[in-house]
């Protein structure tokens, strides 16, 4: 709209860095879905081709623009997937309060029969596996980014507590 016109001006002043910006934002939005595993390959190659020092053998560093862009994309893409699942890093009551409205959530579509499975079946085993194969490892990145500095250390000591907490209460949890 005509009424946003200064923000555009802000964001991109050109064709090339409308497109790039467009580029960001479509990868940030599909980078929400953590279903998909060709995406979810194809994210890790580029993680690992942007923080990787052993593309550059003879030690130089690389100072292209397209190598600064390929870095800032990815790690855009893992802060909004740190966003989406925010609560698993926090303290244990905060990860506790959402995941137990997710819960209650996909319950009532199981009981309305939008769902086909029983999360109560599953959510306890699921979430020991969802912290072992993307929250922690998601925790890591932005640990090796250093885009938080110290912070990181506190998103990956919550990921590592509440999957530890879960481990000892969430049984019990989803009974209740």
């Amino acid at each position: 709209e005509p009424a946003y016109v200064d923000l555009r001006n802000c964001i991109y002043q050109s064709q090339k860095e409308l497109d790039r910006f467009r580029h960001l934002i479509v990868n940030a939005v599909m980078a929400t879905d953590i279903a998909d595993k060709e995406q979810a390959a194809f994210r890790k190659k580029r993680w690992e081709k942007a923080f990787r020092s052993d593309d550059n053998p003879d030690g130089a560093s690389e100072s292209t623009q397209e190598a600064v862009n390929r870095k800032a994309t990815i790690v855009i893409e893992h802060l909004i997937q740190a966003s989406d699942v925010s609560h698993t890093m926090q303290h244990w009551h905060v990860y506790l309060k959402w995941n137990e409205r997710l819960f209650h959530e996909m319950y009532k579509a199981y009981l309305e029969g939008r769902a086909e499975k029983d999360p109560s079946e599953t959510w306890f085993q699921g979430e020991l596996g969802f912290y072992d194969f993307y929250i922690i490892p998601l925790a890591k990145k932005l640990k090796d980014c250093g885009v938080f500095g110290v912070a990181s250390d506190e998103y990956l000591d919550y990921a590592k507590a509440n999957r530890t907490e879960w481990e000892i209460k969430g049984k019990s949890i989803v009974q209740e």
